[in-house]
């Protein structure tokens, strides 16, 4: 008797193995499981890229204590982002183990998107705490619906090339939704305030917090949970985080995510400043923003190949050198509008291979972990991964508002050393992230790997 024989329970048959080659999802999943994506950037980009300024100079905050209510609020966010994990991988419904939390979390997470940029009537003491709480809130919301988001795509095939679509629709779906907000935010605020800021923040943010809603209720619907996601053995929540932080793969692309969001948070909430008071020319705000994650969008199907071919380690590390050599460069392009576009283009399409890497190694680090320790845990590890990233985007945002408070900025009036501070910080972030970046990914174990996972798996 064969090893093949369908008569042996549990044993696949040579058809089985085929179907195992083929991919299980429409087109339509693939394409609703990035609106996700797009929704999370509709309210936390928009908080991410304009909130700082929105504070400083409609809300009149301090810019010091915004520093602090930024980097408190991740902190504290990613902290509970575990507790979250930790929730999915438990929860069971008639709806599976993450998409309740997409149709319970999408209503709620657009109206704090609103609440966010609104200004009350307040002292200034009553503005900021109704800052702290608005931005807290949202974030928490965005997590709880974003790690069950990122759970839900090693549920829903287990198939590579299924794994891959999914993973490259959210990396298109990431670019497209920053590029919109990013691009429209501003010039919206300006037409439709017509003079009045506070109005404009208003309309702009009621726009994106509807579309932010009902893009994840589409994501619900349409998406579905198929893979069997039980695990074969029952271990205590300390046991569980005990056996992430001993998960190799998941340490090394959450380090690197990590670094990645430190780069992309404090750029993200640097360049208005920078490209207001710098290089003087207010309309590349427009311009540098989308092309931060717009890139991405093609970055998207170029990094396929590449991954597919080089792997994940040789990849991320040409890439990372090329953006290295590429942003020693900029600082030489600022009297040139055009040509500092160009390389900032350049340098934003070799990045965005290590963008969309993320996505794919942080699902096979899932993958890993089953073969480590015999459970799968996506909860778990997305939350994992939402903390490393939280944690990033905390001290690069933060970290900017704390350099410029040192920097002495002030609106209306920006000194000589504030514009230093600025430069030092455009440049300085990007350049140390990618040289931590290039030693964090050289202990990425799945490379070499893949194929005795795989098969021990199967």
């Amino acid at each position: 008797m064969s090893a093949s024989d369908p008569s042996i329970p549990g044993v696949p048959d040579a058809d089985d193995l085929r179907a195992l080659e083929r991919p299980t999802l429409s087109r339509r999943e693939v394409v609703s499981y990035g609106l996700g994506d797009i929704s999370s950037s509709f309210s936390w980009n928009a908080a991410s890229a304009f909130a700082l300024y929105f504070y400083t100079d409609v809300a009149l905050l301090p810019v010091a204590a915004l520093g602090t209510l930024f980097f408190l609020s991740r902190i504290i966010d990613a902290i509970v982002d575990i507790g979250i994990g930790l929730s999915v991988d438990r929860t069971r419904s008639r709806w599976g183990k993450a998409r309740p939390y997409l149709l319970f979390g999408a209503i709620p997470m657009g109206l704090f998107t609103v609440l966010v940029f609104v200004t009350p009537d307040l002292s200034e003491t009553g503005r900021f705490v109704y800052a702290c709480v608005t931005y807290f809130v949202l974030g928490l919301l965005v997590s709880v619906t974003n790690i069950p988001y990122s759970a839900l795509l090693p549920m829903m095939s287990a198939e590579l090339k299924d794994r891959v679509d999914l993973s490259v629709s959210r990396s298109v779906a990431t670019s497209l939704g920053v590029i919109i907000v990013t691009a429209s935010f501003m010039p919206g605020v300006a037409y439709f305030g017509a003079g009045d800021e506070k109005l404009g923040f208003f309309i702009m943010a009621l726009i994106f917090g509807v579309l932010a809603a009902l893009m994840l209720l589409v994501t619900f619907r349409e998406c579905r949970e198929r893979v069997d996601t039980s695990d074969t053995q029952s271990v205590s929540i300390l046991d569980d985080v005990a056996q992430m932080i001993r998960n190799q793969a998941w340490l090394a692309v959450s380090g690197f995510a990590l670094l990645n969001f430190v780069r992309f948070g404090g750029i993200l909430a640097l360049t208005p400043f920078f490209a207001i008071n710098v290089l003087g020319e207010p309309w590349m705000i427009s311009v540098l923003l989308p092309t931060l994650s717009g890139t991405m969008l093609v970055g998207a199907f170029i990094a396929r190949p590449i991954l597919n071919r080089f792997g994940m380690r040789l990849s991320n590390t040409v890439a990372l050198m090329l953006a290295l050599a590429l942003y020693l460069a900029l600082p030489l392009t600022e009297e040139q509008p055009w040509l500092f576009i160009a390389v900032y283009v350049l340098a934003s399409l070799v990045l965005s291979i290590t963008m969309t890497s993320i996505y794919a190694m942080a699902s096979e680090a899932v993958d890993f972990h089953q073969w480590r320790f015999g459970g799968r845990k996506e909860g778990l590890l997305a939350s994992g991964m939402a903390f490393s990233i939280k944690v990033g985007m905390a001290f690069g945002s933060a970290g900017v508002a704390y350099a410029l408070a040192l920097g002495g900025y002030e609106a209306g009036a920006v000194s000589e050393q504030a514009r230093q501070t600025m430069s030092l910080l455009y440049y300085g972030i990007p350049v140390s992230v990618f040289l931590l970046q290039l030693i964090c990914i050289q202990f990425y174990p799945v490379d070499r790997l893949r194929e005795q996972i795989k098969q021990a798996i199967a």
